[in-house]
């Protein structure tokens, strides 16, 4: 435990006044759904996203079927994005980035949030933990606008 000059806040605190509510979801309470937005994988919440007002969201996904296509470019209206690999591996390509980015089992990425990017190969067992911030946000594809407006948001 590290140890700051002092606490950001007036603690400790009592359950009624937690900064975050407690929550408790053991795996055979939440089930895996198709609700998200690759229909290749399926995508389990965490709970995170209640547990914090918003602030945080959490899901569990995992790989259905082979990966057949690159997801294309893409940018997520979010202020932090994280990824850790539970099982397999991903590869992804971000803007300003010279080198392919691969994740391996036990490896966490800190995606460069609002950065573009694409995934471009994973392997068929994929397993993974997603965090973002805030629960809720927006993907906006780059694909539908034109090179050079592509240009201008990518810089």
């Amino acid at each position: 435990m590290m140890n700051q000059s002092g606490p950001s806040y007036e603690g400790p605190l009592e359950l009624a006044s937690a900064r975050s509510k407690f929550n408790l979801l053991p795996f055979s309470e939440a089930d895996f759904t198709k609700d998200g937005p690759r229909a290749d994988a399926e995508y389990r919440d965490l709970g995170l996203d209640q547990a914090t007002n918003g602030r945080i969201g959490a899901k569990h996904i995992r790989a259905l079927k082979p990966f057949d296509q690159e997801t294309g470019w893409h940018w997520h209206d979010m202020t932090g994005h994280f990824v850790y690999i539970l099982k397999g591996w991903i590869s992804f390509r971000y803007e300003g980035v010279a080198d392919l980015v691969t994740v391996h089992i036990g490896g966490c990425l800190s995606q460069p949030a609002g950065v573009p990017h694409n995934v471009v190969a994973r392997s068929d067992d994929l397993e993974l933990i997603e965090i973002n911030l805030p629960a809720q946000f927006g993907t906006f594809d780059l694909s539908s606008i034109s090179q050079q407006e592509q240009k201008a948001a990518t810089k």
